[in-house]
């Protein structure tokens, strides 16, 4: 896996690096700002970006800005974004371009350095990775409203969020403490009430994350 690190702060972009390289993860570029990012991306064409949200010259969104872009311009390119925020959008608009390859973490997250990398590899190889506060935002904001996961059970919502958070079913059980088999069947009714048409396992868990976090119509073609 190689990736490139965007991070304004000097202290977390070289223990990212330190903490990457240690485990024998091949950080190819580092930068500070977002045309740093856009010119050690085209230079190094790596599978990963690790992107802070807010970062020079606006240090507002140029990080999550950069990394749109820049997935719609490279699709193999997968994305983590870090921030200290929480937020809805940003989620959004991360997985606007595709669903597949991205990851939202919260930057105190790091500290669990097996989760972290756990999730790395998770978004490097197509899944998703989303930190577990930003699930919950997008649960809640679904429970408030006339969207279908309001017709999802607890145990449901549960599963789908730990599904968004990247979570194998093995894993889920275990989180859980329930069987596989009763993940695998609280798993096919949340695509039945979402709607969500037969493909294979894995893209179906991504559309389900899709459709929780935007609450968009599902595809009607199942070709």
């Amino acid at each position: 896996m190689r990736v490139v690190i965007v991070e304004d702060e000097t202290l977390l972009r070289q223990g990212l690096l330190a903490l990457l390289q240690g485990f024998g993860i091949d950080v190819v570029a580092t930068a500070a700002d977002a045309p740093g990012a856009t010119r050690a991306v085209g230079a190094h064409l790596p599978d990963l970006l690790i992107t802070d949200i807010r970062i020079p010259p606006g240090n507002i969104t140029d990080g999550l800005d950069t990394a749109i872009r820049l997935r719609a311009q490279l699709p193999n390119l997968t994305v983590m974004v870090l921030s200290q925020f929480v937020s809805r959008r940003y989620a959004e608009r991360l997985i606007e371009v595709s669903p597949h390859g991205v990851g939202y973490q919260l930057k105190q997250r790091i500290s669990d350095v097996p989760t972290f990398l756990d999730d790395l590899h998770r978004v490097a190889a197509g899944g998703t990775a989303l930190d577990p506060q930003v699930v919950q935002l997008m649960l809640g904001h679904a429970r408030r409203g006339a969207d279908p996961l309001s017709r999802l059970t607890e145990r449901q919502g549960e599963v789908l969020a730990l599904i968004a958070q990247g979570r194998s079913n093995s894993a889920i059980a275990a989180r859980l403490q329930v069987s596989e088999k009763a993940v695998v069947a609280h798993t096919s009714r949340i695509y039945t009430e979402l709607d969500i048409p037969h493909h294979d396992d894995d893209h179906r868990r991504v559309l389900a994350v899709l459709r929780y976090l935007r609450g968009d119509t599902p595809p009607t073609d199942t070709h």
